[in-house]
Parts: structure tokens; C-alpha cells; sequence
């Protein structure tokens, strides 16, 4: 794990945010904000929520993991050790616009990154530095680390065992296939993390299988080295060349994508390695190692079971830009009627939703979404969710039927 607070040049000395009394001040106030009650009831009870006729189920495992904890109780933490000194955060803590919502209302500022990256200009060795959970690039590591700013680095643990990788990786000279999304924090984090200073390691960022294929047929076969670079425009290292830097490749991942797919893409280059260099050269030219976050895919296998019994429709709720969120909305769409929603607000009459459509990048509106009489709605929610957001959801739900879902089940408060 890296140190909670790292100090800059005029950063003073290493600041210990996890004492025992900045701990206790931080639980009560993300308590306060984030807990629910309902949720917490449904967990522990194991028990669908039942009101009229509605049923409700929870999948077994969601919302906030421990890496997205630990990110929100230390960003909490410098709000409070840091007060008086300027505090920013490097784009967003996590993928939920409620929990950053919450954060710039304690004065946490974000540094919006455009297409030149972060805006560091304005900071100096005084102000403070909130790296999210998905991890930073490099060149703005060092950046920071030059204007002399006290970072607090909230990395997860899960993306950095991935970093731990793909530098084995580079130090041996291994391009680094990356499944993931090129254009995602935790992704170009990670790609920067294949460079070294010598420029003889390089990466390649593939997001699906259609992708995974059109490498796979040029590592078999060659081809077009414009086309394919073209392709693949910002999704790769400077100077890459796919005559030279295909020979030799090992299998990486963003954490938060599906495992299933990661997976696929790694059988699909193995094998494609394999037809190149035959068995015997598998071990020289291949290598792969499972980083799939142990929470994601804790989230994916409980939906993949509660999805094998009977539901009328699937409510997924968290940011439409996280990434963890998408995946389980994605799984839910390839079985039944799904609606990937950021909070209750969007579950505005029986008759009308407003929702994400992944395909068409927006919010959509759906009619007639909620079936009348007997239902059962099964519902998840990313790891970036908070339970607050899940109860909000659920409660609204009833209330759609005319239920209070407290007065349906008295013990929730008890």
C-alpha cells in the first residue's frame, strides 16, 4: 500500500492520516453520509424486501468495496488534518457524482483534465493533492513531486498489483497488452507504468474482442503496419511497431472489466502466439497473469447468480461512468429488461424512466417500464455506489406502488 499522505517540498513532515482520532472524526461523518439502514437490513437478513406486490431482491455482493472505502475515508481525512491549506482532487475520488458532489461541498476543489492532462499550473508547495482510486499517470506524479505539493495517494491496492505487472513485464522487455479502456484513468495510469526510460518497452490497449482480433490475425499473419497503427491511434506507446513489438506480449487488464471477456482476450493472443511460434515458443513470447479486482468480479458472479432466478426487470445503480457499474448493466441486458440509473430521481413515474443507454452514450427515456401487478425486481450497484443511493432507489420503488417500505417491514429500524 502506498503511504496515506506523502509529504512535498514545502509539505512539512510525513502526516499520518489514519490516527485513531481523525479515524473516528472520518467513520461518524461517512456514516452520516453514506449509510443506509435498509440496505444494511437486506444484507445481514439475506431476505428479498417485500411490500404489496412487489419483491425486491439485492444481489449478494455490492456497492462500496475497500479500495473505494478507503479512497473516501482518506479524501475525508485531509478535509479534516489539511483545514486551511487548498485541497484537490486529481479529476474524480471515484466514479459516482454524489460522492465528488459531497467532496467539492467540504472544499475539496477537482483539477479537471482536458486534452494537455491536469492543469497543475496554478499549484504550489502549500496546496495538497488528492490522488483517486484509479491511480495517476506518471508524468503527473512527477509533476506534482516537482512543485513540491503533499499528495495523498488513495491508489487501490487491486490497480497497483496490475502496475506491479506490467513493469515486470517491461523490465523484461515484454509488450504489455492491456485489455481495457484507452481513454480511462485507471488505463492510462497503467499504460504509463510500461514505460521505461530506455524506450524498449511499449503497450497496446485493446477494449474488445473485435480488437482482440484484429491483433491476433496480424500477429498470425502481419499486415498493413499503417492500417493497424491507425487503428489503434492513441491506444498504444510512441514509437510502437506491431512487426517488432508483437513478437514477445504479455496480457494485462484494467481491474474493473469483465472477467469473462479479459479472459477471452487472453486465450484468443495465447493461441494466436501459439500458431506464430508453436507450442515450444509459448513460454518465450507469452505471458499472462489474472489482475481482475477481486470486488468486481465478487459483484459480476453475484449478479451472474441472482439472474438465474426469476426477476421481472433489473435496476443497476451508480455512475454511467464507471466502469465496474457498466459491465453489470451490460450482464443484465443479455438476460432481461435492465435500466442502468445514477439515483432515484431517474425512476420518475410508474410510466417513464430516465435511464442510460450505453449504446447511444446518453440518458434515454423508456415508457411503461414498470410492470403492473405481482413483480420481482432484482437490483445492483457498482463499487463506487454508496448504500444511501441503493436505499434512495429502493424506497422509491415502493413508493411507486404506494408503499412505505419501513411501515411494510417494521424491523428494518429496529
Amino acid at each position: 500500500m502506498p503511504s496515506d499522505a506523502q509529504p512535498g517540498g514545502g509539505g512539512g513532515d510525513k502526516v499520518n492520516l489514519r490516527n485513531p482520532e481523525v479515524m473516528k472524526l472520518v467513520q461518524d461523518q461517512v456514516q452520516t453520509h453514506y449509510r443506509s439502514r435498509l440496505v444494511e437490513y437486506a444484507r445481514y437478513s439475506g431476505q428479498p424486501l417485500r411490500g404489496g406486490d412487489i419483491t425486491v431482491r439485492l444481489a449478494k455482493a455490492f456497492g462500496f468495496c475497500y479500495g473505494v472505502e478507503r479512497a473516501i475515508d482518506l479524501a475525508y481525512a485531509a478535509a479534516k488534518v489539511f483545514q486551511g491549506r487548498s485541497i484537490y482532487l486529481l479529476g474524480e475520488i471515484i466514479h459516482n457524482p454524489e460522492v465528488n458532489d459531497q467532496l467539492r461541498a467540504m472544499g475539496i476543489h477537482s483539477l479537471k483534465e482536458g486534452r494537455e492532462g491536469y492543469d497543475l499550473s496554478g499549484l504550489n508547495e502549500r496546496d495538497v493533492v488528492i490522488i483517486p482510486a484509479f491511480g495517476a499517470e506518471l508524468k503527473v506524479m512527477d509533476r506534482l513531486k516537482q512543485i513540491g505539493c503533499q499528495t495523498v495517494d488513495t491508489t487501490c491496492g487491486d490497480v497497483m498489483s496490475v502496475w506491479k505487472r506490467v513493469r515486470q513485464y517491461s523490465r523484461e522487455h515484454v509488450t504489455s497488452i492491456i485489455h481495457g479502456k484507452a481513454w480511462h484513468e485507471e488505463t492510462k495510469a497503467t499504460s504509463s507504468r510500461t514505460l521505461t526510460p530506455d524506450g524498449r518497452s511499449h503497450y497496446l490497449v485493446v477494449f474488445n474482442l473485435e480488437e482482440t482480433d484484429y491483433v491476433c490475425r496480424y500477429i498470425r499473419d502481419g499486415g498493413d503496419k499503417r492500417a493497424f497503427l491507425e487503428k489503434f491511434k492513441g491506444c498504444h506507446s510512441d514509437g510502437f511497431d506491431p512487426d517488432e513489438h508483437l513478437k514477445r506480449v504479455g496480457v494485462a487488464n484494467q481491474t474493473t472489466m469483465l472477467r469473462g471477456e479479459t479472459e477471452e482476450v487472453q486465450r484468443r493472443i495465447q493461441a494466436a502466439i501459439r500458431d506464430r511460434y508453436g507450442e515450444r515458443g509459448l513460454g518465450e513470447h507469452f505471458r499472462f497473469f489474472d489482475t481482475i479486482c477481486g470486488a468486481t468480479q465478487e459483484r459480476q458472479d453475484a449478479l451472474e447468480l441472482m439472474l438465474k432466478d426469476p426477476l421481472d426487470l433489473l435496476l443497476v445503480v451508480g455512475g454511467y461512468n464507471s466502469s465496474n457499474t457498466s459491465h453489470l448493466a451490460e450482464m443484465g441486458e443479455a438476460v432481461l429488461p435492465t435500466y442502468f440509473i445514477k439515483n432515484a430521481e431517474k425512476l420518475i413515474s410508474p410510466q417513464e424512466i430516465s435511464h442510460y443507454d450505453q449504446h447511444k452514450g446518453q440518458e434515454v427515456f423508456s415508457r411503461d417500464w414498470l410492470p403492473s401487478g405481482a413483480i420481482t425486481v432484482g437490483v445492483t450497484a457498482g463499487a463506487s455506489c454508496p448504500n444511501n443511493l441503493i436505499e434512495e432507489t429502493i424506497r422509491r420503488l415502493f413508493e411507486l406502488r404506494g408503499i412505505d417500505i419501513y411501515q411494510a417491514i417494521p424491523g428494518i429500524l429496529e
